[in-house]
């Protein structure tokens, strides 16, 4: 919310420096973002008034102009020399005189302005444009002054440019202060400085005709208030103060029916919509939209609409998004003789996320659906009609009002014990009723009680927080003891047996990898293709029409990363997240963290690409693969041992993906992106993935201590032969399943498979080669102890997998 300080101060003028009155609003709620002066320093800048213009002898673009200045220019007109194209007699523009200090340009310095010759001809000042005084970017002519101003006064009282813009960051629930009036609410309330509240007078009609309007939809709008004016002159040009006051609100002028609804909006917090009568078809029809429909709106887009979209329509088809946006066909335009001018109270519920799902954005619906003053249509009709026929003429019809549906304020009680606890000062009951006067809330009170009734412009207030909210906001901030809490503090002891997230992400760090934070909602295409998921959590109100669900893994998130990296000519990338995933659950309960019907575990996503290793002359350039990866994950895990099973995954490719098990349960996956996707994501290459429950990576054995062995092992080595289909986990299970206890581990060493068959090993077979270790830790081993049990070992690996000695 931006506004000059001036305007505020029509309304309530408290005896406040402007810096006083920014920390003011700031310590009250409305943070003041920033202050900026309207137009920067310069001196001896004038209204002069252009007597003569003709044209520069030696050159086709100049004209000579005599310029009155009038107490400055005492020894007749000013000649000066101009290049502007609206340099004409008559107007009157800003004047810079011999001396005059212009705002600074690139190299930070003041522009002085001095006597000088322009082909030949002399130059008394200079004529400015807009760019040039630093007041906006316009600079194709003269800035063009009202007729009114007086000749030699200076330009910064005339602009009235020693004024201060104020930018508010405004929270949701302070939607009565998005515009100048509430505002000056707020600070006569905190001040205690009078509010000036202009009487609105109501304009008498000059005709009797109304314009029909049904309301079909009570939950939609609550009240809708409407009158005609006609004979209007839409090409009546806009004041100059009403065109400075909204350019210091942020917005441009249009014309002059569109900045009057502008003002008001920006006067009062009543966004309203003037329509182009002849244009109406019989009547207006407020209703929910049917599926189907489409509207061509005024910023030139056309949207298509369902039942979950407010509308106001005429006999035939819709014309106007509900308290959002207008629609072209009915806008005003310079030929436009008569309007209806509108303003209703639309329920906020039912425009909020409604301009998002178009992707874009407006102030009325930025003010509805915070909630606007249903109590005063009526008083803003009038206010906005007065405007009209004050600018571009016309005749007031008979106001229409209907009141359907308005929001019932139901009272909200603040317990006087309660609120000195909760802000922790020594409050009485005067105290807080003094803060309910000073905000204008009605309320009756009790023992140790007020019971308040919210007014019309209050939608914020529905519990007692709030009222205790507006007590400590009123009564100061400033005065809130520095003392620390007090209250019993009970440290969460994690055991020695678990790791916490900050010692988690070092050890994924360590493993060369950099953390990625992203958004929870991804697009419902990587939901579908990368997690299998066609019923996706949906977000009811989400901040891009894209990012419209839940994710249930962190694929989509984790290649969204690498892409944005190798746009930007990243080789290797190397990420990972630590990060919730949302799955529905049935069987979830709910809870204070939980939510029924859903999950939301706690997972650790990563993504390798490109080569293995930084480049490096002491080892040879290489593409990360299945096995860089799933050696990462076994350190993460490390003393644990997990296993990987063979198994699909939707985006990963089918051969070169596991799942990940710890003690028998899942914990995860790991793979090589599906050649599928990695086309469909425009990938040069694939990368690998994981995903893991960040539980089962926080979780920490304890060491057990081991005395150092008495008796040397001894090892053997045996080689196989079996079919392609045995697989490591089912060989070395086999290997170690001794019932003696004397083997104490196994490791494959080799695998050997010819590139033609012949001899030993078939078409389909290949060999394996294992070192076993074997160890009694009472006895030394020799050979007539070893040999059975190795002859054992080969016995069970022909009997369970089919498995030869290899000759």
């Amino acid at each position: 919310m931006q506004f000059p300080e001036s305007w505020l101060r029509e309304f309530c003028n408290p005896p406040l420096s402007t810096e006083q009155l920014a920390e003011l609003l700031t310590m009250s709620g409305m943070e003041v973002e920033e202050l900026k002066p309207v137009a920067p320093p310069f001196t001896r800048v004038v209204v002069g008034e252009i007597v003569e213009a003709v044209q520069h002898p030696d050159a086709d673009r100049l004209r000579v102009c005599k310029v009155n200045a009038g107490e400055h220019s005492k020894g007749g007109p000013l000649q000066i020399v101009c290049g502007a194209p609206n340099a004409r007699v008559g107007i009157k523009v800003p004047l810079a005189l011999v001396g005059a200090q212009l705002p600074a340009g690139e190299d930070g310095r003041p522009f002085e302005i001095k006597l000088g010759k322009l082909r030949g001809v002399e130059s008394h000042g200079m004529l400015c444009s807009a760019r040039e005084l630093k007041l906006s970017d316009e600079h194709a002519g003269l800035l063009e002054l009202d007729s009114d101003a007086s000749v030699g006064a200076d330009i910064r009282h005339v602009l009235s440019l020693d004024d201060t813009l104020f930018t508010l960051k405004l929270t949701p629930n302070l939607a009565h202060a998005l515009c100048v009036y509430g505002i000056a609410r707020e600070v006569a309330a905190l001040t205690g400085a009078p509010l000036h509240t202009p009487a609105i007078q109501p304009v008498w009609p000059q005709h009797d005709r109304k314009l029909p309007v049904q309301i079909e939809a009570p939950d939609l709008c609550g009240r809708f208030s409407g009158r005609i004016v006609r004979n209007i002159n839409t090409q009546a040009k806009t004041p100059r103060w009403m065109v400075d006051r909204l350019e210091r609100c942020g917005q441009r002028s249009v014309s002059a029916l569109v900045d009057i609804s502008n003002y008001v909006m920006f006067e009062y917090g009543r966004p309203s919509h003037i329509f182009h009568l002849d244009k109406i078809r019989d009547k207006l029809i407020v209703r929910w939209a049917k599926k189907g429909e489409s509207l061509k709106l005024l910023n030139g887009s056309t949207v298509e609409l369902d039942e979950q979209v407010g509308v106001i329509a005429d006999a035939q088809e819709v014309e106007s998004l509900a308290g959002i946006m207008g629609g072209d066909r009915t806008a005003v335009s310079d030929d436009t003789k008569s309007v209806y001018v509108e303003a209703a109270f639309w329920w906020p519920d039912a425009v909020a996320g409604r301009s998002r799902r178009f992707n874009f954005a407006t102030d009325a619906g930025h003010r509805f659906e915070r909630g606007v003053d249903p109590a005063l249509t009526v008083e803003h009709i009038e206010r906005i009609t007065q405007l009209i026929v004050e600018i571009c003429g016309g005749e007031a019809g008979p106001m229409d009002d209907q009141q359907v549906n308005l929001p019932e304020r139901k009272p909200v009680t603040l317990r006087v014990e309660r609120a000195a606890k909760v802000i922790g000062l020594p409050l009485t009951q005067a105290q807080c009723a003094d803060v309910m006067r000073r905000l204008g809330l009605q309320f009756s009170e009790a023992p140790g009680r007020l019971t308040v009734t919210p007014p019309s412009w209050r939608f914020d207030l529905q519990i007692e927080e709030d009222l205790i909210e507006e007590v400590i906001r009123v009564h100061g901030y400033d005065k809130l003891p520095g003392d620390a809490p007090l209250a019993p503090i009970s440290a969460r002891v994690r055991t020695e047996e678990q790791r916490g997230l900050h010692t988690l992400r070092r050890a994924v760090a360590a493993q060369d990898y950099q953390e990625t934070i992203n958004f929870s909602f991804v697009e419902e295409r990587w939901e579908r293709e990368l997690a299998g998921n066609d019923d996706p959590i949906r977000v009811l109100n989400p901040i891009a029409a894209p990012l419209s669900v839940m994710r249930s893994n962190m694929i989509g998130s984790l290649l969204h990363v690498l892409r944005y990296n190798l746009a930007r000519r990243a080789s290797r990338v190397r990420v990972f997240e630590i990060g919730r995933v949302f799955r529905r659950a049935p069987q979830s309960p709910d809870g204070p963290t939980a939510v029924a019907g859903l999950e939301q575990p706690l997972r650790v996503g990563g993504l390798a690409y490109g080569d293995a290793a930084q480049l490096q002359w002491g080892q040879p350039e290489r593409r990360v693969d299945f096995f860089d990866v799933k050696g990462d994950i076994e350190a993460l895990l490390a003393p644990l041992q997990p296993r990987f099973v063979a198994a699909p995954h939707p985006a990963l490719h089918p051969g070169r993906s596991a799942r990940i098990e710890l003690d028998g349960q899942a914990i995860g996956f790991v793979g090589e992106l599906h050649p599928k996707w990695r086309q469909g994501y425009e990938l040069p290459s694939a990368p690998v993935l994981f995903e893991i429950d960040a539980d089962a990576l926080t979780r920490r054995p304890l060491t057990q201590a081991q005395p150092i062995p008495r008796q040397q092992s001894a090892w053997r080595d045996i080689a196989v032969i079996v079919g392609e289909q045995v697989t490591h986990d089912a060989l070395m299970a086999e290997v170690v399943n001794d019932a003696s206890g004397l083997v104490k581990s196994a490791r494959l060493f080799d695998l050997y498979k010819p590139s033609a068959p012949g001899g030993d090993i078939g078409a389909h077979e290949r060999s394996l080669a294992v070192r076993i270790e074997l160890r009694d830790d009472d006895a030394t081993l020799t050979d007539e102890r070893i040999d059975p049990i190795i002859a054992g070992i080969v016995d069970r690996l022909h009997r369970s997998l089919g498995a030869r000695l290899r000759g």
